[in-house]
């Protein structure tokens, strides 16, 4: 795997992104991810895994200049749907999956750490949903999974904003649940990781299971009228201008259309 690799030692399974230098989620890297759940699905001796990402970052988002050998919007939902079901099949995993954040964790690099059971981060890592700044919107299921960890009102100025949290206010606004020092990030998470990797596998998966239950249909409707709109902004003029713009590295112009 070119993208991605993958180890495990006393219970615990390690993904790591590989995708330098920003890690961004290609649709290759998400194929890949979902190669690897397969396989850790297959093997009872793993019973938790943590994602985290090589180098500078977590994930700083999706492929941006892939987008450009995307030709309609209908191929655009189709994008959107497989981040989304990928994500709830992570959601509901059997198994806990933990992200260890640090760098960034941004655009679709989020929503894979929001659709882990629960988030660790760096104090000085930055998270957030940027898309409003290209002319598009989430796609994975962000809009839907952000507003439950950190209220209406907070997803709404971060998405209208594209302003990151920091890591201590992803903690203090309930998106992750501790922050460490950078370089006690990755200890702290597989620490917390082999405690998990004690308790019994079949509580574990009915604990997910029931967890799962707190997602109403509102939540699914939601995720579905999400990819749809995703692809409708992909293909108006504001889309493509932001894709542009980014790709040209210059102020996109936005005019309503």
């Amino acid at each position: 795997m070119d993208c991605l690799k993958w180890s495990y030692q006393g219970g615990v399974a390690t993904i790591t992104i590989e995708k330098p230098p920003a890690n961004a989620l290609s649709l290759g890297l998400l194929e890949q991810l979902s190669i690897v759940f397969d396989k850790i699905t297959e093997n009872d001796k793993i019973r938790v895994i943590l994602i985290h990402g090589e180098g500078r970052f977590f994930s700083a988002g999706a492929d941006i200049k892939e987008f450009m050998n995307i030709e309609s919007g209908a191929e655009f939902v189709q994008y959107g749907r497989y981040g989304q079901n990928l994500f709830e099949r992570m959601e509901t995993f059997p198994k806990p999956i933990i992200a260890a954040i640090h760098g960034a964790a941004l655009g679709g690099g989020l929503e894979l750490a929001m659709a882990c059971h629960f988030r660790l981060v760096a104090e000085n890592a930055k998270l957030g949903l940027p898309e409003l700044q290209l002319g598009l919107i989430p796609g994975f299921a962000g809009t839907q999974r952000l507003p439950r960890y950190v209220g209406f009102a907070r997803a709404a100025e971060m998405l209208f904003t594209s302003q990151p949290l920091s890591g201590l206010e992803a903690v203090q606004y309930g998106l992750a649940n501790h922050a460490y020092p950078e370089h006690e990030l990755f200890e702290k998470a597989t620490t917390m990781a082999k405690m998990i990797a004690k308790k019994s596998p079949v509580s574990l998966k009915a604990t997910i299971k029931l967890l799962n239950y707190a997602k109403t249909k509102t939540f699914y409707d939601g995720v579905e009228k999400e990819a749809e709109l995703f692809g409708e902004v992909f293909s108006s003029e504001d889309g493509k201008e932001g894709i542009s713009a980014f790709i040209e590295k210059r102020e996109p112009t936005f005019k309503g259309t």
